[in-house]
C-alpha cells in the first residue's frame, strides 16, 4: 500500500489540468465503491496529459484494474455470505465509515491535505452514490437478491446514466447509446423473468434504487464538478464518510447493534474496509491517472462478469438459459457503450 500511495502522490503529472494551465479536467466513466462505471472527476487523467495518441498501456496500471476488478466483482459473494452474521444496514453502515475513516488517515501520506471539498458538492454525492447505492445494494442481498443478478442489475447504472444526462445535463443521445439501451432493456426482462415464481419484486426494485442513485451522485458530480475541481481521492474519501454517517444513523434507528463475530463476519469486514475498500480505491485512482478513460471503463464490466462467475462457483446460483441470455445481452449493452467511449476519446484527440 505504500508503494501505491506514493505513486499517487509522486507521479507526474498528477496534478490537476486546471493548475497546469490546460484547462479543466475531464470527466471519466467508471463505477463506484462497489465497484463501479459512473462519471468520476479526474484531477489530470493520462488524456490530460501531453501523451502520444497511440501510446503504449502500461502493463502495472492494467494489473491494477484487473485486480481491482477482481476485488469488487468478488464482493457480491463476500457480501451476500456476510447477511448471515449481520443485517444489511448495519454492514453498509460499518463497510462506507471505516473505509472512508482509512482513507482520510492515508489522505496526508499521499500529499493531499485533510481539508474536506465543499459541503454543497460533496453531500449530495455522498447521499446518493453512497448512501443509496451501498444501502439499497445490501437491502437488495438481504431481501433475496441473487448476488450475480443484482450485481448486473446495479451494473446498468451507465445506462440511466445516459438518459438521465439527456435531461439534466442537455448530453444528446446517439445511436450508438439507443442501440446499447435497446439491447439492455428486453436483457433486463429475461434476467428478472417475472413470469417465473421464485421472482423476488422487492430485491429488484432495491437493485434498481441502488443504480438510480449510483446515477444520480454521478449527475451532480459532473454538474458541479468545473466549478470546484476536487481531488478525486479527497473527494472520494469525504463524500463516504458523509453516506456512511447517514447510514449508520439510519441503522442505529433502526435496530440494535448485533454482529455474531465469526470468522466469515470478520473476513467479510477485512475484504470490505481493506481490500474492496481502501486498498481497491487506491488501485482505481492509480489506474486513472495511468490509462485512457475508456480502457478503465472495460474495469466496469468485470465487475458484474466476476460478480455472476463467483456466485454461480461459490454460492452455488446457477442461471439458466433465458436469464444467461439476459446477462448476455445486458453485457454486451455495456460493452458497446465502454467501445462508443472509446472512440468518443480517439477523436476528441
Amino acid at each position: 500500500m505504500k508503494t501505491l500511495v506514493a505513486c499517487l502522490s509522486s507521479e507526474p503529472g498528477y496534478e490537476s489540468a486546471a493548475s497546469a494551465g490546460r484547462g479543466p479536467a475531464k470527466i471519466a466513466a467508471f463505477p463506484n465503491a462497489a465497484g463501479v462505471s459512473m462519471s468520476e472527476p479526474t484531477p489530470g487523467p493520462v488524456e490530460d496529459r501531453e501523451i502520444p495518441r497511440y501510446a503504449p498501456i502500461a502493463l502495472l496500471p492494467l494489473l491494477a484494474l484487473l485486480l481491482l476488478g477482481f476485488f469488487w466483482g468478488y464482493n457480491w459473494v463476500v457480501m451476500k455470505a456476510v447477511l448471515v452474521d449481520v443485517s444489511a444496514a448495519w454492514f453498509a453502515a460499518l463497510r462506507t465509515v471505516l473505509p472512508a475513516l482509512l482513507l482520510i488517515a492515508i489522505l496526508p501520506l499521499a500529499g493531499k491535505r485533510l481539508r474536506p471539498p465543499p459541503l454543497f458538492y460533496a453531500l449530495p454525492i455522498g447521499l446518493f452514490q453512497t448512501a443509496g447505492f451501498v444501502g439499497f445494494m445490501m437491502w437488495a442481498l438481504q431481501f433475496g437478491g441473487g448476488a450475480g443478478e443484482t450485481a448486473v442489475i446495479v451494473f446498468m447504472m451507465p445506462l440511466w446514466l445516459t438518459l438521465m444526462a439527456h435531461f439534466a445535463l442537455n448530453e444528446r443521445i446517439t445511436r450508438v447509446q439507443l442501440l446499447a439501451i435497446g439491447l439492455a432493456l428486453p436483457g433486463l426482462v429475461l434476467l428478472i423473468s417475472p413470469w417465473e415464481a421464485g421472482l423476488m419484486p422487492a430485491a429488484v426494485l432495491l437493485a434498481f434504487a441502488s443504480g438510480f442513485g449510483w446515477a444520480l451522485g454521478a449527475i451532480w458530480q459532473k454538474r458541479y464538478y468545473h466549478r470546484y475541481q476536487p481531488d478525486l481521492l479527497s473527494l472520494t474519501a469525504w463524500q463516504m464518510l458523509y453516506g456512511g454517517l447517514l447510514l449508520l444513523a439510519i441503522a442505529l434507528w433502526a435496530e440494535p447493534f448485533a454482529v455474531d463475530p465469526t470468522p466469515n463476519f470478520l473476513w467479510a469486514l477485512f475484504y470490505n474496509v481493506v481490500l474492496a475498500g481502501a486498498i481497491g480505491w487506491l488501485l482505481w485512482v492509480y489506474s486513472l491517472h495511468h490509462l485512457p478513460t475508456w480502457i478503465a471503463g472495460f474495469g466496469a464490466l468485470l465487475v458484474p462478469g466476476i460478480g455472476v462467475l463467483s456466485a454461480w462457483l461459490v454460492l452455488g446460483e446457477t442461471p439458466g438459459p433465458v436469464k444467461l441470455l439476459g446477462i448476455g445481452l445486458i453485457l454486451s449493452a455495456l460493452l458497446i457503450i465502454t467501445l462508443y467511449q472509446r472512440r468518443a476519446f480517439r477523436r476528441a484527440r
